[in-house]
């Protein structure tokens, strides 16, 4: 059952309220991965959102207000897929689920984000603390995803080397989707994750 109502109905209010600040910040995230900072004003998105500019504004009263609770919802969005990302059964398949976190939307609107902060006093501190969380929360799910044993030597490099190939890999999605290299560099880089898990066991086998 829904939530009970009040003598004045509040509960419903409070519910459509709530959903339109859902769809102002979904629609933030999706105005900046598709037009960029420069082309996300409070009027595109709430065009975007289907409110009117005054029901954004009444949310968010400034593009900065917008913007920065659009920066948490980025991040919480993605430390959810983080969370749920599945154990893979191989190396290829964590890597290709790694790479995968770098090319589609969260990541793009992210980007934007960063380019914005750069210059957006407002923005600038939130970003790089989010991001920061971000990072160490990504490294541990590779770590997870890769059964990995950061303890052995190299093994951490080779995480933190794979992160930074698959943000790389992102940055390149941005301009063209040249999805058959990036099979081809996802399988290489298999091959190499492999090869830095096995040594430490086989290492100890001497």
């Amino acid at each position: 059952m829904g939530a009970p109502l009040t003598a004045r109905g509040n509960a419903p209010k409070q519910d459509r309220s709530r959903a339109t600040r859902q769809r102002l910040l979904e629609s933030a995230v999706a105005c900046l991965a598709e037009r960029g900072w420069a082309g996300s004003t409070v009027a595109v998105v709430a065009e975007h959102a289907g409110v009117t500019r005054g029901a954004a504004q009444h949310h968010f009263p400034t593009r900065e207000d917008l913007f920065t609770a659009a920066v948490e919802y980025v991040a919480e969005e993605r430390s959810a897929v983080l969370r749920d990302l599945p154990r893979p059964a191989t190396a290829r398949e964590a890597v290709e689920a790694i790479v995968g976190l770098y090319t589609g939307q969260l990541f793009r609107a992210a980007l934007q984000l960063w380019v914005a902060a750069s210059h957006e006093p407002q923005l600038g501190p939130r970003v790089t603390a989010l991001e920061s969380r971000i990072g160490r929360e990504t490294h541990r799910m590779a770590v997870r995803l890769l059964g990995a044993d950061e303890s052995a030597p190299g093994v951490r490099e080779t995480v933190q080397g794979l992160l930074d190939m698959a943000r790389g890999l992102g940055l390149a999605n941005l301009l063209t989707d040249d999805g058959a290299r990036r099979d081809r560099v996802v399988a290489q880089w298999a091959g190499i994750v492999e090869g830095a898990l096995r040594r430490p066991a086989s290492g100890g086998h001497r």
